[in-house]
């Protein structure tokens, strides 16, 4: 097991009286892929954006390496620097090039000047194979293509943790197939991962960890041969049941 970059414990999440998480405990270690599965409104989405401290949490610690960063003493511009978002949306800036979308953030966050910020989005650009189309914009290029877009930016910063909120869900379906392709690379080359996705082939195939939310909770957590191939709950099955062509789900 490698070296714990995340200790999420006691986590909670309300939004005035909608308690949305409760209790969630889990951790993350270096070159983990974990998978968050589960239905339409067990939380999932808000879990992510809670440990990117895009919504504040009610209650809990997230840990990184051993500090509270929700301690006010933390610096937190600087810890989200570390943790990276790739949207479901994409959430590229319209008026850029895709060139400019991967470097703006490395000039403005990571202070980097412009010839070493190109030269790190050009290297990032590359990987997910989208060089070709640098001065093309968002419009210009296809949901998938925008995907990998995002996620290059999002490499670009060099992030220790990548969090990919329902990343090929928006996608038309014969575009899923080029995102979790970079994705499964990714995977290979080490990088530790949180996925919050409705596909069961890469939660079963790719991650090493497979947490199932349900209303607020996690319900069941492990490798994907338990989660996945043999889940203890019936609310676990009765959603796994919607992946019927998933190898080993009952």
């Amino acid at each position: 097991m490698g070296e714990q970059i995340l200790k999420i414990r006691h986590l909670s999440k309300a939004f005035g009286t909608n308690i949305v998480l409760k209790d969630i405990d889990f951790t993350v270690s270096k070159g983990d892929v974990t998978a968050i599965i589960g239905a339409s409104g067990s939380g999932k989405s808000t879990l992510l954006r809670c440990i990117n401290l895009l919504e504040t949490p009610t209650g809990g610690e997230i840990l990184y390496h051993g500090k509270n960063i929700l301690d006010h003493k933390t610096n937190q511009p600087q810890y989200r620097s570390h943790v990276g978002m790739v949207f479901q949306s994409f959430n590229l800036f319209n008026n850029m090039t895709v060139l400019e979308n991967c470097v703006i953030g490395q000039m403005k966050v990571l202070k980097k000047n412009r010839e070493d910020a190109v030269k790190n989005a050009m290297k990032y650009l590359e990987r997910v194979g989208m060089a070709p189309y640098i001065k093309a914009r968002p419009r210009q290029i296809s949901g998938g293509q925008k995907q990998r877009v995002a996620i290059a930016r999002a490499l670009a910063m060099e992030p220790e943790v990548l969090l990919f909120d329902e990343p090929t869900s928006a996608l038309d379906p014969e575009m899923v197939g080029e995102v979790l392709d970079v994705m499964q690379n990714l995977a290979k080359d080490g990088m530790t991962m949180l996925v919050v996705t409705h596909e069961m082939g890469f939660a079963r195939e790719v991650s090493n960890q497979v947490v199932f939310m349900s209303d607020g909770i996690i319900l069941e957590e492990g490798t994907p041969e338990e989660v996945i191939g043999n889940p203890r709950h019936q609310e676990t099955k009765d959603f796994l049941s919607r992946f019927r062509n998933v190898p080993n789900v009952q």
